[in-house]
């Protein structure tokens, strides 16, 4: 078989909802599994998500595009919900009658995990099954804004049942490398901290990027009170938890657009492009941001992305 497997967003402007976890992590994470199961079974895999769009409707069409231009037999689009933090569970879109059959299977599938049966819902509504040429599914594995829902995820075993339910088998266990999340890193020692300063350009008192040997020295003190005084915490000048907290969450490089964000990030983003620092995602910043975008050849539509975020902190 032929699959083309739409890893759901990821595309900026196209972005994943978020919730107690980012849709757009999960998505990845899901999708790349899914994908190499598929190739360990022997079967053809055609990823269908795009590289880069100028909007979310620009990329869904070159997602459907992709897929029919590829001849494949089965297209699946792989998404997670979020809604109240009240609804759980899962659901499974198709349009058509074979449409219909491979998702009540891998609607199935997961179910098995203890995931709410949502059911299968007509999706002839959905750009991307509905302007597909070959039998095609959008999975909706679970909500990233419940915690039963959350609590019951893992990402290995909702590739598993995606991949038996829609070819009845699995292959044996071999390794995908999982997505890394920054807001979950548990270290913290003093070498992680200062490369972390340092690919965030905070420097010491004397504007010099940290040594990375390990030491709290003064210099590294000076620079953890820098940071702290940027994303408004309090300048202790050690790293308790609520800055690892600040320098994950910066590290995690979400998507930020405007009107759509607040806090630490903007703060720092604030810091970086030299404008007032109030955590506010508003025109002034937005303005800094396309013009930074401009300066570094990027597309200037003012959402950190990852290709923005690549430039600020690589």
């Amino acid at each position: 078989m032929k699959y083309g497997i739409d890893i759901g967003h990821n595309c900026p402007p196209d972005t994943g909802a978020r919730g107690i976890k980012f849709e757009d992590n999960l998505t990845v994470d899901v999708g790349n599994r899914v994908i190499a199961k598929l190739k360990a079974l022997g079967h053809q895999v055609v990823e269908c998500k795009p590289t880069s769009a100028s909007t979310v409707g620009d990329s869904l069409r070159k997602r459907c595009a992709k897929a029919n231009a590829s001849n494949i037999d089965v297209f699946v689009s792989i998404h997670f919900n979020a809604f109240n933090r009240q609804a759980n569970g899962t659901e499974v879109f198709a349009a058509s009658d074979a449409g219909r059959k491979i998702a009540k299977s891998v609607l199935n599938e997961i179910v098995k995990l203890g995931f709410f049966n949502r059911g299968v819902k007509n999706g002839s509504h959905l750009y991307v099954v509905r302007n597909t040429d070959m039998t095609a599914i959008l999975v909706e594995g679970c909500f990233i804004d419940s915690q039963k829902d959350m609590a019951l995820y893992n990402p290995e075993a909702m590739a598993n049942a995606i991949v038996k339910g829609l070819t009845g088998k699995l292959p044996d266990n071999i390794p995908v490398d999982p997505v890394e999340d920054e807001e979950q890193n548990p270290d913290v020692t003093i070498q992680r901290l200062q490369k972390a300063l340092n690919r965030l350009k905070i420097t010491d008192q004397d504007g010099k990027p940290l040594a990375e040997d390990g030491a709290n020295g003064p210099k590294t003190r000076s620079a953890i009170e820098k940071f702290q005084r940027i994303v408004d915490i309090q300048q202790t000048g050690n790293a308790d938890q609520n800055t690892w907290n600040a320098i994950n969450q910066i590290l995690a490089k979400r998507i930020i657009r405007v009107n759509h964000a607040g806090g630490v990030a903007v703060r720092y983003l604030q810091y970086r492009l030299g404008v007032g620092v109030d955590g506010i995602y508003g025109p002034q910043t937005e303005t800094a941001v396309k013009k930074y975008q401009q300066q570094n050849g990027l597309t200037a539509d003012g959402i950190i992305g990852p290709i923005t975020w690549q430039k600020l902190i690589g």
